[in-house]
C-alpha cells in the first residue's frame, strides 16, 4: 500500500529495512524507516491466497520475488538461484573454461561488482577493469571508491584506467563541448579500451555485465531501426575473429536487473546507486520503460522477447555483420577505415570547432564508417536514434508509439516462461 500511495511501480523498486529485502506482503510500523532503492526493472508475484510470500524452494519465508519464474525465494536459495542462472549462461553458451584468464568490467555498479563476485566465487581467475570516465567528478570518483573496495574486500586484482591522466580528455569535456553525444563517445571510449587492455595484457576472454533487461532494451531499439549489423552480433558470447579483438562474453544476460541488485544487498556489496550524469536523455532508457510496463503486466515478456530470438531467429540475421577490418595506421587496433573511430575522436578534440547544421550535428554521433566499425568490433550503439532536441535522420526514423499487437503476443510469452524452472 505504501508504493501504491506514492504511486511507484513496484516492478521497479526494491524496499529495504536496515539492510533487510522486504515483499510486498509484510506490514511496516509507523516507527520504521526504508529506503526504497530505483533499479530501474523488475517484476514480483504476491503469495498465494494474499498470505506472506514462501520460499519456492525450502518453504522458508521469502524475501525475493521473481515474477518471471513464478517464484519467490529465502535469501541463501535466491543467491543460488542467480549463480545457477550465471553457470547455465556461461556452460551453455561455452563462454570460458576454469583455465582462461578473464578481465572483468567493472563500473562500481551493481551488475558488474556482482558479476565480479559470483565469478571469483566460482573459481575463476577474474581481474577487475575499471576505467575513470570522468562523467562528473562525484560520480566518478564514487565509482572508483567502490570498485576499489570491493578488490580490497576480495583480495582481487584490480587495473584502472584514468581517461583525464592516461588519454588525455574526459567523457564530460566532449559533452560541455558538443562535439558528440555524451553516451556515444562514452561506448566508444570504454570499447576501446576494454578490448585493448584485455588483448594487450593476454586475457583471454573479456567479460561484461550486460544484464537481461540490457540485452532486451537493445534488441528492441535494433529491430524498431532495423539496424541487421547490429542485431546479428547481440549475441551473448562474440568469438575472437584476429588478434586485435578480445572474445567477449555476457554471463548475465539470463539475469535481470531487479535480480543483481537484490543479490549486491544480500550479499552486502555496496555499489553507486545513482545514475551517471550525462544519461538523461540516453534512447535505451525509454526502450527499458517501455518493456518494464509491459513486463508489470505479462512477467516474462523480457525473456520470452531476447530467448525467443537467440533460439529462432538469431540465425536469419547470420553474415548481416560481415565487415573487413585493418589494422589502424595510429594505433594498431581493428577498424575498417584507415583511422579508427576512436583515434578519430581523440583528434576532434584538438582541432578547432566548426559550426555545423542540425542534420550533420545528428549524424557526426555515429557516421557510416563508424557504423561499419561498430559491426566489426561489437558496437551496439547506446543511442541508436538521434541526439535529443535534434530532429531524427531519414535513415534513423523515431518512435512514437508501439502496435497493440505487442500485448497480444505476450500472454504466451509469459506462460512459457513460468515453465521455465529456475533452479
Amino acid at each position: 500500500m505504501l508504493l501504491e500511495r506514492l504511486q511507484i511501480n513496484p516492478e521497479t523498486v526494491l524496499v529495504i529495512r536496515e539492510a533487510d529485502l522486504l515483499t510486498r506482503e509484510e506490514r511496516l510500523a509507523d516507527a520504521d524507516e526504508v529506503e526504497i532503492r530505483p533499479v530501474i526493472s523488475g517484476g514480483a508475484p504476491r503469495g498465494k491466497g494474499g498470505g506472506p510470500a514462501k520460499c519456492r524452494r525450502c518453504g522458508e519465508p521469502a524475501k525475493v520475488e521473481v515474477a518471471r519464474a513464478n517464484a519467490a525465494f529465502c535469501a541463501d536459495c535466491f543467491l543460488r538461484y542467480v549463480r545457477n542462472q550465471v553457470t547455465k549462461a556461461i556452460e551453455e553458451q561455452k563462454m570460458f573454461s576454469p583455465s582462461d584468464k578473464l578481465l572483468v568490467c567493472v563500473s562500481g555498479g551493481k551488475d558488474s561488482l556482482a558479476l565480479w563476485d559470483m565469478l571469483l566465487d566460482m573459481g575463476y581467475d577474474a581481474t577487475g577493469y575499471h576505467i575513470v570516465l570522468w562523467t562528473g567528478e562525484e560520480y566518478a570518483n564514487e565509482s572508483r571508491v567502490m570498485c576499489e573496495r570491493f578488490a580490497e574486500r576480495r583480495a582481487a586484482q584490480l587495473v584502472v584506467t584514468d581517461l583525464k591522466a592516461d588519454e588525455g580528455f574526459t567523457i564530460e569535456q566532449i559533452a560541455r563541448e558538443g562535439r558528440r553525444t555524451p553516451c556515444s563517445v562514452c561506448g566508444l571510449t570504454k570499447r576501446y579500451l576494454t578490448n585493448y587492455a584485455a588483448t594487450h595484457d593476454g586475457y583471454d576472454v573479456l567479460v561484461t555485465g550486460h544484464n537481461l533487461d540490457d540485452e532486451a532494451a537493445t534488441l528492441l531499439g535494433n529491430a524498431l531501426h532495423w539496424q541487421t549489423e547490429y542485431i546479428a552480433r547481440q549475441m551473448p558470447v562474440l568469438p575472437s575473429t584476429n588478434d586485435r579483438l578480445a572474445r567477449k562474453v555476457k554471463p548475465l544476460y539470463r539475469v535481470s536487473e531487479r535480480e543483481t541488485a537484490a543479490y549486491t544487498i544480500l550479499r552486502g556489496i555496496d555499489y553507486i546507486v545513482e545514475e551517471c550524469p550525462l544519461v538523461a536523455g540516453n534512447t535505451a532508457l525509454r526502450y527499458k520503460d517501455a518493456l518494464n510496463l509491459l513486463e508489470a503486466r505479462s512477467p516474462g515478456t523480457k525473456q520470452q522477447f531476447f530467448f525467443g530470438y537467440l533460439d529462432k531467429a538469431a540465425h536469419l540475421f547470420e553474415g548481416a555483420d560481415r565487415v573487413e577490418l585493418r589494422a589502424c595506421i595510429e594505433c594498431g587496433q581493428s577498424t575498417t577505415g584507415e583511422v579508427c573511430a576512436y583515434c578519430r575522436a581523440k583528434k576532434q578534440l584538438r582541432t578547432p570547432r566548426v559550426p555545423r547544421g542540425r542534420r550533420t550535428a545528428a549524424v557526426a554521433s555515429l557516421d557510416r564508417e563508424e557504423r561499419l566499425e561498430a559491426v566489426g568490433e561489437d558496437i551496439l550503439p547506446d543511442e541508436p536514434g538521434v541526439e535529443p532536441g535534434l530532429e531524427p535522420v531519414h535513415d534513423m526514423p523515431s518512435v512514437s508509439g508501439m502496435s497493440g499487437t505487442a500485448s497480444e503476443s505476450v500472454g504466451t510469452a509469459t506462460h512459457t516462461a513460468r515453465e521455465d524452472g529456475p533452479l
